[in-house]
């Protein structure tokens, strides 16, 4: 056995009885970050066919709050396991929780399959595509105004804000690091800060919520008829329509979500969103703020796919940049303003042309 199963296997007899046995540990596809993931095939009594093996590395916190220096002290807890806590106290479908040894690097979790929600809803019917999103919806707003009526501040996720320098940070990753090493003029950078920072203004005066910060259909999996959110230890404060955004607006979600299917979403948030809170949003105030969101969020992941192509040596995302960048110029025409960005961007991908 490698050295890993040795100590898996160790986990589950302390957590099950000297009787349960590993069978197998089969690596799963990871995410951008640098944590692993395995799934374990088990035998023994009272114990589960298998589960996931989260196998921890690195700081545990997103690069920007590392560059950022968001947190001033050393974290007394473990992201993952911190937020874990507070969503499911408040009723989010979050994976289960068998084990946890921080120390020795690895989680114990539920396995929930593989079907993503971007999985399941490939070749449904319109109407059936609506409905699982919707599901998604009410959990994004069990997080979201539910989870910020309930503020703990021993909750990592209260102690970060989506602001001004971190937007602009983002921003700056698209500079450095989304135009594939390609020149630009001093005045097409000056044009792209002028207008990045005016959005920027207008997303950090809006009023904050409690985010997951990366809510697409890539981090909801579903099982048993319902959708259970993964990858939530970055959340953090920021408007409404940054979750809701990457929600509808992610990678090539446009296969699925067309602008028909967008606006019904966008209606039904609304509608049990205003429910929640008894009061009516202003409509074209939202939308504003949801549509400049998902430009700020569609020009991270240009340069953030990037960056882990180039920089980070992990390929796969990029096959999404060009999706991406057909998305940006659909929302910049719907931005009023900010469409002059387009001719400029044109020169450089032809995605904008």
């Amino acid at each position: 056995m490698s050295p890993l199963e040795k100590l898996v296997a160790a986990k589950l007899r302390e957590t099950w009885g000297l009787e349960t046995r590993l069978l197998s540990l089969t690596s799963l596809a990871g995410d951008a970050s640098s944590r692993r993931y395995y799934r374990a095939l088990l035998a023994g009594e009272h114990v589960p066919d298998s589960l996931v093996v989260m196998q921890l590395a690195g700081t545990h916190l997103p690069i920007s709050s590392e560059e950022l220096a968001v947190f001033t002290q050393p974290l007394a807890e473990l992201p993952f396991l911190n937020l874990h806590r507070f969503l499911h106290r408040l009723g989010v479908s979050v994976p289960g929780l068998y084990g946890q040894w921080p120390d020795d690097g690895i989680l114990l979790l539920e396995d929930l399959g593989d079907a993503s929600l971007w999985d399941s809803v490939q070749g449904l019917s319109f109407a059936a595509v609506l409905r699982y999103y919707e599901m998604a919806i009410d959990q994004l707003l069990r997080m979201q105004i539910l989870g910020t009526r309930a503020r703990d501040d021993s909750c990592m996720a209260f102690q970060q804000r989506f602001d001004f320098r971190l937007y602009m940070w983002e921003f700056e990753h698209f500079l450095d690091h989304g135009f594939a090493g390609e020149k630009i003029t001093t005045a097409e950078r000056s044009l792209l800060k002028q207008s990045f920072t005016a959005i920027a203004q207008h997303l950090d005066s809006q009023p904050p919520f409690l985010n997951h910060r990366d809510y697409h259909s890539w981090n909801l999996m579903v099982t048993g008829g319902k959708i259970v959110v993964i990858d939530f230890q970055d959340a953090l404060l920021a408007p409404l329509q940054y979750d809701l955004a990457s929600l509808l607006n992610d990678r090539e979600t446009d296969r699925v979500i067309g602008p028909n299917a967008e606006q019904r979403l966008l209606e039904y948030y609304l509608r049990r969103k205003d429910a929640l809170v008894g009061t009516r949003t202003d409509r074209d105030e939202f939308y504003e703020t949801y549509l400049l969101s998902a430009l700020q969020r569609d020009f991270k992941v240009v340069g953030r796919f990037r960056f882990l192509d180039q920089v980070k040596g992990k390929p796969g995302y990029k096959k999404y940049i060009p999706a991406t960048l057909r998305r940006i110029k659909r929302n910049l025409q719907r931005a009023g303003r900010f469409a002059r960005l387009i001719p400029m961007l044109a020169q450089h991908f032809s995605e904008l042309r």
